[in-house]
């Protein structure tokens, strides 16, 4: 869960971008100029990160702020979980990325499937929803809604890295490798595999 301090920067940012998106007044603006950069300030601070960096990843104070969504693919088979091993860190995570324009969010979750392990499946049911911030992962400034879909294969080839990935195995929920925190938390893992064992899962059209 997100320090009170570093969520109230974010909400305090993403307030001056909405206002900075639909404000004709020259005073007013040049005020919200400065309540942004006040806030990305007090993030730079609070994520030891150079202000440079908040204020590339703050949010288009040509738009009305909107959170990212974030998708991810469960695919179990014989018992165990599909994982990918990020290129960055060599730490593993489930299948999954922003959300693209044009695709449904089932659509993003195939997708990223296809392009990190190799492996044709469809999105069958939506097992969970998260907001990052108030997960169990490291702070960001950005804001994250993560939604999770357990995936059926359609094929049987082997799981095989895709540019972004170093790796893709299968592995039992008792014998995870190290996980990528920013991108998954174990708890999701556990929740896929409930999800498959119930009898009344709701599953996508």
């Amino acid at each position: 869960m997100e320090d009170f301090w570093f969520a109230k920067a974010k909400r305090l940012q993403a307030i001056a971008c909405t206002g900075l998106a639909y404000c004709d007044d020259g005073y007013e603006r040049e005020r919200l100029q400065e309540t942004l950069d006040i806030a990305n300030g007090m993030l730079a601070r609070l994520a030891t990160a150079p202000v440079e960096r908040i204020a590339q990843l703050s949010p288009d104070a040509r738009a009305y702020p909107t959170p990212k969504v974030d998708v991810r693919a469960a695919v179990i088979r014989d018992g165990r979980i599909l994982l990918v091993q990020e290129r960055n860190n060599g730490r593993w995570t489930l299948p999954g990325g922003f959300a693209e324009i044009g695709y449904s969010a089932a659509e993003n979750a195939e997708k990223e499937v296809m392009e990190e392990a190799g492996l044709k499946v469809r999105a069958s049911a939506l097992y969970g929803v998260r907001h990052k911030a108030k997960g169990p992962f490291a702070p960001d400034v950005r804001d994250f809604y993560k939604l999770y879909f357990l995936c059926q294969r359609l094929d049987d080839g082997a799981p095989a890295p895709g540019p972004e990935t170093a790796d893709a195995a299968y592995f039992a929920p008792d014998r995870l490798p190290h996980l990528c925190r920013d991108r998954v938390a174990a708890q999701d893992i556990e929740r896929a595999f409930a999800f498959m064992a119930r009898p009344d899962r709701v599953f996508l059209d």
